[in-house]
């Protein structure tokens, strides 16, 4: 399994890694996604994880791996200034004024070129840091449980019920849409959905 982290800066992505290596023994935090299409096909049983995605194409080359899923992480953006200032301060750096770091913020999201906002769109869990308590966050990656393998696929249960909810899309009816997928040992025998019977108008043509 690889857990790729992105996000807003300075919104706790390090922590989120220092939990997860602290945690989970076979996690070995990494700090550049290129160096790990390789070394993961490879070792896809173990558990890995990276803590900056910058580029959409190296997405692209560790989305088509299946042991991988992507985790953006946020802050709120006041939050994210305060702690800014704290590290300039103890880095002896002046702190930027709020207008400076809004400005630094926009381009780290959505500069044409190097902005993160398409990737963090494209994140399956969405994970907001909203407060400096550690013991708060470490209990909210608990909850998540990242490293359980079912993210990567399914159970059974799981998985007959997104194909219910997939065929519920299909359904036409303006009040409430159903799905239902009808199985027997754990093979899918047929799926349907709500609606109108065949050749009647459907609910939302007026029937």
């Amino acid at each position: 399994m690889l857990i790729g982290l992105c996000g807003s800066m300075l919104a706790g992505k390090q922590s989120v890694v220092a939990y997860l290596v602290d945690h989970a023994p076979e996690c070995i935090a990494f700090t550049k996604a290129e160096e790990l299409v390789d070394f993961i096909t490879k070792r896809w049983q173990q558990r890995w994880v990276t803590t900056d995605i910058w580029d959409e194409s190296v997405l692209e080359k560790l989305l088509r791996r299946p042991s991988f899923f992507l985790v953006s992480v946020d802050a709120p953006l006041s939050l994210r200034w305060q702690r800014c200032k704290r590290r300039c301060a103890s880095d002896g750096q002046p702190s930027p004024s709020l207008a400076e770091f809004v400005a630094r913020n926009d381009y780290h999201l959505y500069d044409q070129e190097v902005g993160l906002a398409p990737l963090i769109d494209r994140a399956e869990v969405r994970l907001v840091n909203r407060s400096d308590n550690l013991e708060q966050l470490h209990h909210t990656l608990e909850e998540l449980d990242l490293t359980n393998e079912q993210r990567l696929r399914p159970d059974w249960d799981q998985y007959f019920m997104q194909l219910a909810s997939l065929a519920a899309q299909r359904s036409n009816c303006m009040k409430r849409r159903v799905g239902s997928v009808l199985v027997r040992e754990k093979r899918v025998i047929s799926t349907g959905y709500n609606g109108t019977p065949r050749y009647l108008k459907n609910c939302n043509e007026g029937g």
